[in-house]
């Protein structure tokens, strides 16, 4: 993706279903769940640079015994200082005390991180500070073990301010009104009742204080807790939490909006939001990964045993494509084939954007995280030469050795033409000399597109803003003298707004909505600006079970070739030489590749919860009124 966006954040959790003697005796090393933690968080690196975080909990600690540790880093390298710092007392015991080292009741009572239950975080900020107080896993504490609770996730909520009233309802008093807040304080809420209404029940029967809590940490139902808590909630979510005894849970949204895996034997409970980092971590086959079911949750109790349950309501799968299209890394099996079949997918629209001239056409492909779809792209495009070829010898008249090698010599041309060469340095102040900075980004291969004579085609992974496109990728591009310069987006037209994890807020900030608009504006029919603001306005007057989306009408009198036109049109800087054109991905083709995804609601607006509509409703309104803010 060219342009930079924020997006969903990424958790790993592992409960070890042995005592720490038996990854002694097996592994020879006391801190192997720390060490695979490392690896879990690591190999997901991808999903969050701007903070990461670990907790964990040891299990059966007596009174006055730390029995929650946890570290937060929000430096330039979060996850590495992380656990410099989570092995730091590791490295001295071995050094000053090796005797020690292989002692696992004196690890577990003076050691951090040598516990049985971990969970780890990789955060993108969306929104608000990137201080470390924002950075999970949060900690809800209490002298009472069952009802401490630490809680991590990948998520956003869309009606916060429905679930803060909640709050305020149940007789508590919220300091701030942020989803991870909320959500806390929510499940904490339900975690106290349960823990009262055991407690009360034991003790009329005249149980002892002691006794009472150790039944609760047996027989709590954590499961009671997240279906109580999660009523009413809206968004897209991945959540993990650990209480203070040992129980565990991760639970997904009832749509399946965010991703999660999961794979348990008899040594381990593992989970994350993408499947390779447990192959690689635990050398597991895919096929023994099992997928978090929508509304489900993974439960595991104090005693190692699990529980893949559901908790919300059976609502249709909604998985974010965006995930498949981009985020999530290229490395899992499903999802590159489906990144080369949305690349194979492009060429018919590309083909006809160079007027099928391959012998003039130079094929590539920005920045590298679309490089699956360009192999996808460059394999069609041979299969399309190879016809080429044959119907050309089937039509030579007196074919011989010399006329069919040259016909055999015609094949796509694939070459990197751009790379990048150096950051965005923030310490560039000025908008002049950052303008002039962003266009030296990537740096391009000359002597390789024929002056005035080429085409050049490059593939990217997706199209928001058009910010990079403008102001860097189309002048680099140019200086290589092409004749004609094609964009490809793996991805549809990006047209309306995200509110479940992706900084996709504003309609204004998106390509495809401004080029609807000047269109609009230019064929004079401003009047249906008008008709949808005022739409939006009486939405937000109706219960948000009942809301639409009355933005589909900005998009709706024109073809969305001709939305890829006027956006060609907005992305050529002044004084460019070349002939600039824009393809993108159809919905039709874009299913066709993502069958499992059917997530599209920033392509078409058909959100998966009532939420979406009110948050695009919201946008527009913000978009007609001036107002540079979210709307959520």
């Amino acid at each position: 993706m060219s342009d930079q966006i924020k997006h969903e954040c990424g958790i790993a959790f592992l409960r070890l279903r042995k005592p720490i003697e038996y990854y002694i005796s097996k592994y020879g090393n006391p801190f192997w769940g720390l060490e695979k933690m490392y690896l879990l968080m690591e190999k997901q690196h991808n999903r969050g640079q701007d903070g990461a975080g670990i907790a964990s909990v040891k299990l059966d600690m007596d009174p006055g015994k730390t029995y929650i540790d946890r570290i937060r880093s929000n430096t330039n390298s979060p996850i590495i200082d992380l656990f410099k710092e989570a092995f730091g007392p590791i490295k001295d015991l071995k050094n000053k005390n090796s005797s020690r080292f292989y002692d696992p009741v004196f690890i577990k009572q003076h050691i951090p991180f040598s516990g049985e239950v971990f969970l780890g975080h990789l955060r993108y900020g969306t929104f608000g500070k990137n201080d470390i107080e924002n950075v999970h896993p949060q900690l809800r504490q209490n002298n009472w073990k069952t009802r401490s609770l630490i809680l991590a996730g990948n998520f956003n909520l869309t009606n916060v301010d429905h679930l803060f009233e909640h709050l305020v309802n149940l007789g508590q008093h919220p300091v701030e009104t942020s989803d991870t807040v909320t959500i806390m304080e929510t499940i904490g809420y339900y975690l106290d009742e349960e823990n009262d209404n055991i407690y009360q029940e034991l003790k009329k029967k005249g149980v002892g204080r002691t006794e009472i809590s150790q039944y609760i940490s047996e027989n709590i139902e954590v499961e009671s807790v997240l279906k109580n808590a999660s009523r009413g909630w809206d968004g897209g979510y991945v959540l993990s939490g650990l209480l203070g005894h040992g129980d565990a849970f991760v639970m997904r949204d009832s749509s399946g909006i965010r991703p999660s895996y999961f794979y348990e034997d008899e040594e381990i409970v593992v989970v994350t939001s993408e499947r390779p980092a447990i192959m690689t971590a635990f050398n597991v086959r895919a096929e023994k990964i099992q997928e978090l079911e929508p509304g489900h949750a993974v439960i595991v109790k104090k005693n190692g045993e699990m529980l893949h349950t559901r908790i919300t309501p059976e609502s249709p799968k909604k998985h974010c494509s965006f995930e498949h299209i981009y985020f999530s890394r290229g490395t899992d099996q499903k999802i590159y084939r489906e990144r080369k079949k949305l690349g194979r997918l492009l060429v018919p629209s590309v083909l006809k954007a160079i007027d099928y001239d391959l012998e003039n056409t130079v094929f590539s492909y920005i920045p590298n995280t679309s490089m699956v779809a360009f192999m996808g792209l460059y394999a069609s495009l041979l299969d399309f030469s190879d016809e080429v070829k044959r119907d050309k010898i089937l039509a030579l008249k007196n074919p011989d050795k010399e006329s069919i090698d040259n016909i055999l010599t015609l094949h796509p041309r694939a070459e990197t033409v751009a790379v990048k060469d150096m950051k965005h340095r923030t310490f560039i102040t000025t908008d002049k000399e950052r303008d002039d900075l962003v266009t030296h980004i990537y740096d391009v291969t000359y002597g390789i597109v024929k002056s005035f004579e080429d085409n050049l085609v490059v593939i990217d992974d997706s199209i928001v803003r058009g910010t990079t496109l403008k102001q860097s990728i189309i002048k680099i591009l140019d200086r290589l003298e092409p004749k004609s310069i094609v964009v490809a987006s793996s991805a549809p037209q990006i047209r309306y707004p995200d509110c479940y994890g992706i900084d996709m807020a504003k309609l204004g900030d998106f390509i495809a909505f401004r080029a609807a608009i000047e269109l609009l504006r230019e064929s004079r029919q401003t009047h249906v600006i008008d008709e949808v603001y005022s739409a939006c306005k009486k939405q937000l007057e109706l219960p948000m079970e009942e809301m639409c989306n009355p933005v589909k009408k900005i998009y709706k009198p024109f073809t969305a070739e001709r939305i890829s036109e006027k956006i060609a049109e907005l992305v050529t800087p002044k004084g460019t030489r070349a002939k600039v054109s824009v393809v993108f991905q159809s919905i039709e083709t874009l299913h066709s590749a993502l069958p499992d995804s059917e997530g599209d609601w920033y392509f078409t607006g058909d959100y998966p919860t009532p939420g979406g509509n009110r948050v695009v409703c919201r946008s527009f309104i913000n978009y007609v009124e001036g107002r540079n803010e979210r709307a959520y």
